[in-house]
């Protein structure tokens, strides 16, 4: 399946930081992560989660469902469906697959793949207890809003280093998340 809106261009969380020099010969792990779009109220709606304080990678932090690909995974977007299964109970058979947007580098070391779905109806949440504090709905009009987008820094492994943030109410959306919609957003208004 190719990229929704042509091929795309990789992001990575360094792409606000280019004087960051990356390893070569890094090897990267395969993630996917469902991008899950609910219509329904008259308005569409992006799902995303808040992940649990006890995870190693990215605790207490706002995501999509997702996680790395299994062998036994068929290709990325069965990655991307068994994790929004597992994480948010959220049926397979209950999306429509859109396509993918392009990888997304992450600071941990996985090469994360977008699958854009939208959710044929809605559905009952069941946040899986060791990975998921919550699940919730953002308006896909705000974070489709690049003036929305701010640039933020912090520092990280004694340097300061740069991400997108795309706050909604109590949520503090940023890091690959905020990237990934800002490319999203990005591609969405040079239609």
């Amino acid at each position: 399946m190719a990229a929704i809106n042509g091929p795309g261009v990789a992001s990575t969380d360094y792409d606000l930081n280019p004087e960051v020099v990356l390893p070569a010969g890094r090897k990267l792990r395969p993630a996917g992560v469902l991008v899950p779009i609910l219509c329904a109220d008259h308005s569409a709606r992006l799902i995303l989660t808040k992940r649990s304080s006890a995870l190693k990678h990215h605790p207490g932090q706002i995501a999509f469902p997702g996680g790395k690909q299994d062998p036994g995974d068929k290709d990325i977007i069965a990655t991307a469906l068994r994790e929004a299964s597992e994480e948010i109970g959220l049926d397979p058979a209950n999306v429509n697959v859109l396509g993918l947007l392009p990888s997304h580098e992450t600071v941990t070391g996985f090469d994360v793949t977008p699958v854009v779905a939208l959710v044929k109806q809605r559905f009952i949440p069941i946040p899986e207890p060791g990975e998921v504090d919550e699940v919730f709905e953002v308006p896909l009009n705000h974070v489709m809003n690049p003036a929305l987008f701010q640039i933020q820094a912090r520092r990280w492994r004694g340097a300061s280093r740069r991400y997108y943030t795309v706050p909604f109410g109590p949520y503090y959306i940023w890091g690959a998340t905020a990237r990934i919609l800002r490319a999203m957003a990005d591609a969405a208004n040079q239609i």
